[in-house]
């Protein structure tokens, strides 16, 4: 069985920002173990991050 886990990352318009602040998400949820699965733009400045692992 998988778990899902779902994060809104708010993006800042500053593609250095932007860069960062996506790389350390993703690099945070793989030290906890979740592995990134799909992602969404909801809009020009909010992405759907779409995280999963086994139960």
């Amino acid at each position: 069985m998988k778990q899902y886990q779902v994060v809104i990352l708010k993006l800042q318009g500053k593609t250095r920002d932007d860069e960062e602040s996506l790389t350390d998400l993703l690099n945070e949820r793989s030290r906890s173990g979740w592995a990134y699965e799909s992602a969404v733009a909801l809009s020009a400045s909010r992405i759907l991050l779409i995280f999963a692992r086994e139960a």
